[in-house]
């Protein structure tokens, strides 16, 4: 698993653009100089834009006919080249944002674009560059002393919590699409799908998390949306098969599908069944997948706080279902009323 460490970083150069939404008629407008920071100022700034990197999926630009062809990888790859443009390439940069910022939920905002470096990335020294844009800016609170009493104000501002959308382009692997890291506060929205797809055209690098990240998802969903559809399994099954799917991943280092399937699912109609949505789903969404990799743990640790096993009866009680699956019964009374019949050792 790939890692990168942000704590020796140096802020080398840094340009401020602000950028509106083209389609509210917004204004983009593009600075002709560096921005001014105050040294006491550099180690917040930087706080505020890595700190919430998480360093898990990795991606790189792409393009559906030529690499070459997708201009921000273009720009950023002379930029790299030729720092001394920086502020040029800031500017085409910011532009190429207003064009794809045309979805009406877009918000304006400002766009600091900065070269970064002494950044660790998997044990080499490397430098990069960062595309960062603040988007929701918060009232706060100024409380100045005088002589005789306080003085309180209020003022705008960007939470040092994080940066609203942003990525972080590596310079290695550059005939490739480079190496990036993504920061997207909304990236569940669907307005929110410019930053990555529309504006950067990037795509997940086909590492180890990527590969667990994804499966454990295609298995998911085979569990939670098609078994119901094929066979008669009752909810607590279909806890119990998402259970043994994260156990899978859990107790063992490397993937192997065949013996997943074996392991989780066992019975031959069930698993007949999986591999067809498996193959159905890799085909319509355009996923590359072995069908054995080794195991990412961060991944797994992603995914599992989505497998939900939680049984809801009505709205009188849920049950949490984490481990032996015949120690929970279910049946119907004479009245026709359902029940399940929980044995348990010791209350805890």
């Amino acid at each position: 698993m790939s890692s990168a460490d942000f704590t020796q970083a140096n802020l080398d150069q840094l340009i401020t653009h602000h950028v509106g939404n083209k389609q509210r008629d917004e204004n983009v407008t593009l600075s002709t100089a560096a921005t001014e920071i105050n040294d006491d100022s550099i180690d917040y700034l930087l706080a505020y834009f890595l700190q919430t990197i998480k360093v898990e999926e990795f991606y790189s630009f792409s393009h559906s006919v030529q690499l070459d062809m997708n201009e921000v990888y273009s720009t950023v790859a002379e930029l790299f080249a030729n720092p001394k443009k920086f502020v040029e390439h800031s500017q085409s940069i910011a532009k190429l944002l207003y064009e794809q910022s045309t979805h009406p939920k877009i918000k304006e905002g400002e766009l600091n674009i900065a070269c970064l470096s002494n950044i660790v990335l998997d044990n080499e020294t490397v430098n990069a560059i960062g595309i960062f844009k603040s988007e929701t800016d918060v009232p706060f609170i100024k409380m100045k002393s005088s002589e005789k009493h306080f003085t309180i104000t209020h003022d705008m501002g960007f939470e040092l919590k994080g940066i609203d959308k942003g990525c972080l382009i590596f310079n290695t692997d550059k005939d490739n699409g480079y190496k990036l890291l993504i920061i997207d506060t909304a990236n569940k929205a669907a307005e929110a799908q410019y930053w990555k797809d529309d504006f950067l055209k990037v795509k997940p690098i086909n590492n180890e998390f990527h590969q667990t990240n994804q499966f454990m998802g295609i298995a998911k969903n085979f569990v939670t949306k098609q078994i119901a559809q094929e066979f008669d399994v009752s909810k607590a099954d279909r806890i119990d098969l998402l259970n043994r799917s994260v156990a899978y991943f859990k107790t063992h280092d490397n993937f192997d599908k065949a013996e997943f399937e074996e392991e989780v699912f066992k019975d031959q109609s069930l698993i007949k069944s999986f591999r067809d949505f498996d193959n159905n789903y890799r085909e319509n969404n355009a996923i590359e997948l072995d069908d054995s990799f080794e195991i990412s743990p961060q991944a797994v640790k992603k995914q599992a706080k989505v497998f939900k096993s939680v049984l809801k009866l009505d709205k009188n009680f849920h049950v949490y279902i984490h481990g032996d699956r015949s120690l929970i019964q279910q049946g119907v009374e004479n009245d026709g009323r359902k029940y399940y019949k929980i044995y348990f050792e010791q209350e805890l």
